[in-house]
């Protein structure tokens, strides 16, 4: 399945592979909307309209697409759009932003993320590996990590090689020493594997591999199946 023996660092992707990414973002919408209703009750009027504040986040995404890597940036402006777009003062993003993203690193983890990362980090360097924005740190979650490389922090974004490499850097270790496990196919899966990297494909949904372009990764339903694989009291 993979070569325990050439295993020397773990890269971990974050989101939906330690916990579910929909209820934290639901969460961290729900404490900007209230924070608007305090502050902006114009922009939270506007911000209620689903249909404007998408298509506010696409017209920011497509005006940023060269920051496309970078998720703080993009919902900041997205905010301060909202915020100009209803005649309240732009300036008032920094702060709305602050709110959403301390929600943000709010985390429900799944039952198997604590025990996994116990086990690995006890025995390799273990890097967070993410095109998202949290904070293994906020999240409570840093004392299992040697380090955390982020699309935001490097400019790149999985499934580029050089995010993968530059976890490999972080580690210490050489791309092919490095087992990457994450939940995404394209970005995690297909990134790593280019990397040059042993990869595990964390399919909690039982999905079908979709790339026909590569062979599929090893695969596992859950972190408990996979820590299973290494031998008792390696």
């Amino acid at each position: 399945m993979i070569d325990l023996a050439r295993i020397k660092a773990i890269t971990l992707d974050l989101d939906d592979t330690l916990w579910p990414i929909w209820p934290t973002i639901g969460r961290a919408e729900q404490a900007l909307s209230d924070w608007f209703s305090q502050h902006a009750p114009a922009t939270a009027a506007l911000a209620s309209q689903a249909d404007v504040k998408n298509a506010v986040r696409a017209q920011i995404n497509a005006r940023l697409a060269d920051q496309a890597h970078d998720l703080s940036l993009l919902r900041l402006e997205a905010i301060r759009e909202l915020l100009v777009r209803a005649g309240d003062p732009g300036h008032l993003a920094e702060a709305a932003f602050k709110v959403f993203f301390a929600e943000r690193q709010r985390v429900d983890l799944f039952d198997d993320a604590l025990p996994a990362l116990a086990f690995w980090s006890q025995r390799y360097p273990v890097v967070a590996l993410s095109n998202g924005n949290a904070d293994v740190h906020r999240v409570g979650i840093g004392q299992h990590f040697h380090a955390s490389v982020s699309a935001q922090s490097l400019g790149v974004a999985k499934p580029d090689v050089r995010i993968f490499q530059a976890g490999a850097k972080a580690a210490g270790v050489m791309p092919h020493e490095v087992l990457h496990v994450g939940d995404d196919a394209h970005a995690d899966c297909v990134g790593a594997m280019d990397a040059g990297m042993q990869v595990v494909w964390l399919n909690r949904e039982g999905i079908a591999w979709p790339h026909s372009s590569h062979p599929a990764p090893a695969q596992v339903a859950d972190l408990n199946a996979l820590c299973a694989l290494w031998p008792a009291h390696s």
